[in-house]
């Protein structure tokens, strides 16, 4: 029969591994972050409004229909409060 003293260092070892990937996935993050950062700060530099390309690479990650509905229902409560 295996030791329990065995079986925990092995789990303990397998969590550390997970925790460590963990870890690295979330450095990894924060460098992809930075760099979004520093591209939209480029993007702002050579004058693009950064607030209209957020709202591109959003509507980019969208289904084509759900945008249409989406803009008809927008245009429909424009219309009824007299804003178009």
């Amino acid at each position: 029969m295996s030791d329990p003293i065995d079986a925990y260092n092995v789990t303990a070892d397998e969590l550390r591994q997970f925790i460590e990937r963990y870890e690295q996935l979330e450095a990894e993050k924060k460098d992809v972050a930075e760099q979004q950062k520093e591209l939209m700060a480029e993007a702002k530099g050579r004058g693009y409004d950064t607030k209209v390309l957020r709202k591109v690479v959003a509507l980019r990650k969208r289904k084509p229909d759900d945008i249409a509905e989406e803009e008809a229902v927008l245009e429909m409560y424009k219309a009824a409060l007299g804003m178009s």
